[in-house]
C-alpha cells in the first residue's frame, strides 16, 4: 500500500491553491488532502471537496459557512469556521502545508498551521514581509521547514539551499508588467482595462496593479531581506519583459548564476511538494529565442517611482513594512473603485510613508500577530477617514 502524503491547502480556491489540486490531480495515489480552507468561495470550495474527497475545511465568512453547511451533502465532512480547530483537525504533523491566502489576513493561519505540518511553502508574501520573526520563531520550535514558492524566491532558495555565504548581490526580474511600454503622457490618461492586462500572466486584479506599477517587486525585496537575510543593499532589480529568468546571483568570487523556467508557477509548487528522488517535472526544452533576447534593463524610476520606497526603508524588519503593505493594498482598492487616479496610488502613499505617525514604526518590531493586525487595521482606518 502506498504511503501517501498527507496535504493542506490554505486557500484552495485562489489560483495557486487551484495549481497544488491541479498537481495533486495527476498522481491522486500519492496525495490525502487532510483540509482546505477558504473565505467566501464556497461553491468552489465545494467542488474540490467532492473531488478530491477531503476530510475537513474551514470556512471564514460566517455566510459562506451556513450556505456551504446546507449545500454540503458529504456528511463526512468535517466543516469549522477558523483556524482554532486545527488540533481537532491534526492528531500528528502531516506532510506538507501551501499557505496561499492573499493579504495581511494569510499572516494568522500560517502561524498557526505551522506547529502541525513538516513542510510549509507560502505564497503569501505579507506573512513573510510584515511577520518573518512571528514566523521564523515558530519554524524553530517546531522544526518545521519552510520553501517560498514565489517564482523569484523559489528561484533563489533552490540555487542556493539556505546558503548564502559569498553572495554579492541577488537580482530579481521585473516583467515591467502591462505599461512597460506606454509613454508618460499614455500613462497619465490610462484606463483601468488597460492597467489589468498583464502581458505575461494571467492574475487577480490588486496583484496586476502592484505588478505595473512595481509595487511587487519592493514587496519582494522586503521578502528576499528577510527570508533570505540579506542586506537590501545587496538585492536589486532588473527588467526582464519575457519573465523566463527569474534570479540572477553573483557571487565574490565573480561566479553568477542565471536561473530560469518557463512563466508558469506549477514548476515552482511541483517542486515544493515533491522531493528530487520522488518525480519530476514535464521536461521541456530550453528556450533558445528567450535565451538569445533576454532584453534586460535597469528600472527607469521616473517611470517607476515606487522604487523609491526602498531608501525609504528600515534596513530591519519592522512595522514599517505592514504600514507600506497596508497603505498600498487601501489605496489599489480605491483605484478599483475609481476614487482616485491611477498615478494617485504612488503619489499618495510615498506622501503618507513620510509622515511622523508612520515613521516612528521603522523602530518598532511586532512582538505578536496583533500587532500587525490592529496596525493594518488603523492604516486603513486613517486613510479612509482623510479621504486620501
Amino acid at each position: 500500500m502506498i504511503n501517501k502524503k498527507k496535504i493542506a491547502i490554505i486557500g484552495s480556491t485562489g489560483s495557486i491553491g487551484k495549481t497544488v489540486l491541479k498537481i495533486v490531480k495527476k498522481n491522486p495515489d500519492k496525495f490525502k488532502i487532510k483540509l482546505l480552507t477558504a473565505n467566501t468561495n464556497y461553491k468552489e470550495l465545494l467542488k474540490q471537496t467532492e473531488s478530491f474527497n477531503v476530510e475537513n475545511v474551514i470556512i471564514k465568512n460566517e455566510i459562506a459557512y451556513k450556505k456551504f453547511q446546507k449545500l454540503n451533502k458529504n456528511k463526512n465532512i468535517k466543516i469549522y469556521r477558523d483556524f482554532s480547530y486545527l488540533k481537532k483537525i491534526f492528531k500528528n504533523k502531516i506532510d506538507y502545508t501551501m499557505s496561499s491566502i492573499v493579504g495581511i489576513e494569510g499572516l494568522e493561519p500560517t502561524l498557526k498551521i505551522i506547529k502541525y505540518t513538516k513542510i510549509i511553502a507560502v505564497a503569501n508574501k505579507e506573512s513573510i514581509i510584515c511577520g518573518w520573526n512571528l514566523i521564523s520563531k515558530e519554524l524553530l520550535k517546531f522544526k518545521t521547514k519552510i520553501i517560498p514558492v514565489d517564482s523569484e524566491h523559489f528561484s533563489i532558495w533552490y540555487s542556493i539551499k539556505n546558503n548564502i555565504k559569498n553572495i554579492d548581490k541577488i537580482v530579481l526580474t521585473a516583467s515591467g508588467g502591462p505599461l512597460l511600454k506606454k509613454t508618460k503622457k499614455q500613462i497619465k490618461n490610462i484606463k483601468l482595462n488597460e492597467v489589468l492586462k498583464h502581458p505575461n500572466w494571467k492574475m487577480g486584479n490588486k496583484i496586476t496593479i502592484d505588478s505595473s506599477t512595481l509595487m511587487n517587486k519592493v514587496f519582494e525585496l522586503i521578502e528576499a531581506r528577510n527570508f533570505f537575510k540579506i542586506n537590501l543593499k545587496n538585492l536589486d532589480i532588473l527588467i526582464h519583459p519575457k519573465s523566463y529568468i527569474h534570479a540572477i546571483i553573483k557571487y565574490n568570487d565573480g561566479m553568477i548564476k542565471i536561473i530560469a523556467h518557463e512563466t508558469t508557477m506549477e514548476i515552482p509548487i511541483f517542486s515544493s511538494i515533491y522531493s528530487n528522488n520522488e518525480k519530476y517535472f514535464k521536461k521541456t526544452n530550453i528556450n533558445l529565442s528567450k535565451l538569445n533576447n533576454l532584453e534586460f534593463s535597469k528600472v527607469n524610476i521616473q517611470k517607476f517611482p515606487s522604487i523609491k520606497i526602498l531608501n525609504m526603508l528600515p534596513t530591519k524588519m519592522s512595522l514599517f513594512e505592514t504600514v507600506l503593505v497596508s497603505a498600498n493594498d487601501e489605496l489599489v482598492r480605491m483605484y478599483l473603485e475609481k476614487k482616485i487616479s491611477y498615478q494617485d496610488i504612488l503619489k499618495k502613499l510615498i506622501l503618507l510613508l513620510k509622515t511622523n505617525e508612520f515613521l516612528k514604526y521603522k523602530n518598532k518590531l511586532p512582538s505578536n500577530v496583533s500587532d500587525v493586525l490592529n496596525l493594518d487595521r488603523y492604516v486603513r482606518l486613517k486613510i479612509k477617514s482623510i479621504g486620501v
